[in-house]
């Protein structure tokens, strides 16, 4: 069985583009017949350049290839150009099709993948959402208020979830960290006291902040955070300063959590060595692939740290992370997106069942992907997966950050 071709489908989400502004699905298929179906998520060049980059990959360390020998592939693509150190976007292109071979692999023995990566630990996985609007929120005030915030976040208690994510300290600005504004400290302390009064103990709270803090601002609003215990706060400082997020975790009273950026077990390392993060949060379909962070999870239970596998793309790379998150001990838990078109794009293939999702017994992914709805949808804009904004942090009239990406009439 050999890796004889390559599909790359561009599919963009319905508004308001819950995931992103676009999901790049590749789809494999074996000389014998077999498909594949991987995600890459990548985001630092337009979709048309990455599957340009994707084809490259495939073509150069891949086709040919049996889809068995994925540390082999794996090397081939972090050697590649003489290289051997991490790049973001050949390790994106490459960790959504090596999510294809173990969806291939699954099929080909009839079994799921989580039973080829040491077996299910996990019967259950539990979840986490982001707190959305509900549907009689007004969608651009949503973000600046507790009010709201807090009734959604009981919409998702209700729901079964038992932690929710939350993001209120923008803005998230390419001019690297800054010192956040007295606002956005208050309207954060607002948003947890409001979440926690709305909850108590039924859910935990995850703060989230993009990494856009220097090392002191984000001492200085995770300490303004400590009396509600919030379960992380998420990358509090640029991620490629690992030294400096060691200072915030010495300094602040809640565990920090990072690693949606982050790519290779190169990257992951310093991380846990340095004592920078308690939770780990790998996007599959960048951080290298199933494999890689198998042994990032293993590394990660030597330094007693747990992983929570982050998403914010499309379903393909979601079932990756309930099969990885099946087959670690030192699982926290995973991150969903609940939306119409993800359901639709994987069949229902997989879902959150009252707060957790049950990994699924058919072989490969366990999903089936809708490829025709994925091609009724294709990506016509110009903008990125994510984008930050040049503007700096206003000290003036305050900032806010409305998730995801926004809606098309923008």
């Amino acid at each position: 069985m050999k890796l004889a071709d390559l599909d790359i489908i561009v599919t963009s989400p319905p508004a308001p583009g819950w995931g992103g502004r676009y999901w790049i699905l590749v789809k494999l298929t074996t000389d014998d017949g077999l498909t594949g179906w991987g995600e890459c998520y990548a985001a630092s060049v337009g979709p048309q350049a990455m599957r340009t980059v994707i084809e490259d990959v495939f073509a150069r360390h891949m086709q040919g290839e049996s889809p068995e020998n994925i540390e082999l592939m794996f090397r081939r693509a972090y050697s590649s150009g003489f290289t051997q150190r991490p790049d973001l976007t050949v390790m994106g292109a490459f960790s959504g099709l090596e999510i294809a071979c173990w969806d291939i692999l699954g099929k080909a023995r009839d079994r799921p993948v989580w039973a080829l990566l040491g077996g299910r630990m996990n019967e259950r996985i539990r979840a986490y959402t982001y707190l959305y609007p509900l549907p009689h929120h007004d969608l651009t005030a949503f973000w600046t208020s507790p009010e709201m915030a807090a009734e959604s976040a009981l919409d998702c208690v209700a729901r079964g979830y038992t932690a929710v994510k939350f993001d209120p300290a923008g803005p998230y600005t390419l001019r690297g960290g800054h010192m956040p504004a007295m606002p956005d400290i208050s309207l954060s302390v607002a948003f947890c006291r409001a979440i926690r009064e709305a909850v108590g103990d039924r859910a935990d709270l995850l703060f989230g902040t993009h990494g856009q803090f220097t090392t002191a601002g984000a001492i200085r609003l995770g300490q303004a955070l400590e009396p509600y215990s919030p379960l992380w706060y998420e990358e509090p400082v640029p991620p490629d300063n690992v030294g400096a997020m060691a200072q915030v975790a010495r300094a602040v009273r809640i565990p920090v959590a990072t690693g949606e950026r982050l790519t290779t077990k190169a990257e992951f390392a310093p991380v846990l060595r340095d004592g920078a993060a308690a939770i780990l949060q790998p996007a599959l379909g960048r951080a290298g692939g199933i494999w890689e962070m198998k042994k990032v999870a293993a590394m990660a239970e030597v330094y007693n740290a747990q992983m929570a596998p982050h998403l914010y793309a499309g379903p393909v790379e979601w079932a990756a992370n309930i099969h990885f998150a099946a087959s670690i001990p030192n699982l926290l838990m995973a991150e969903t997106i609940e939306t119409p078109f993800h359901d639709a794009l994987i069949k229902g293939g997989i879902r959150v069942e009252n707060g957790f999702v049950i990994p699924p017994e058919t072989p490969g992914l366990g999903i089936e992907v809708d490829e025709a709805l994925a091609r009724a949808h294709p990506f016509d804009g110009d903008g990125l997966h994510l984008q930050m904004q040049e503007a700096p942090c206003d000290y003036v009239n305050g900032n806010s950050f409305a998730g995801g990406a926004p809606l098309k009439t923008q």
